[in-house]
């Protein structure tokens, strides 16, 4: 039985390294899926409690925290990320020191379940 989207969506965000970031975008193109960046959203969102799933690797383009930064979740985000080493600079993480590059083709065809070269 193949994945949900949500679960591949799970996947890719546990491959991003502490100290680093993606986009919610990037996480839909690497699924092959670059229209979808609001279901990876949703996807993060209604993640069960107890996940190992590292959510708060996960920004908006701008590189700001999208919960409202004013709230608990937006702080948590922030400060679980500051705990790894990432700066925010006038409230914005630079994506281009902190974004994640992503995986190589061979690891987004494993992470996609396709063959090999295929």
């Amino acid at each position: 039985m193949a994945d949900s989207f949500f679960d591949m969506v799970y996947r890719v965000v546990r491959r991003i390294p502490a100290g680093q970031v993606a986009t919610y975008g990037q996480i839909a193109r690497i699924l092959g899926a670059p229209r979808a960046a609001r279901t990876v959203g949703w996807a993060l969102h209604s993640l069960p409690e107890g996940h190992d799933v590292p959510w708060h690797r996960v920004v908006n383009s701008r590189g700001t925290v999208s919960l409202d930064a004013r709230g608990p979740g937006g702080a948590v985000q922030r400060a679980l990320l500051e705990e790894e080493g990432v700066v925010f600079g006038e409230g914005r993480i630079d994506l281009k020191v902190y974004g994640w590059a992503g995986p190589d083709l061979a690891e987004q065809r494993a992470l996609l379940g396709e063959a090999p070269g295929g």
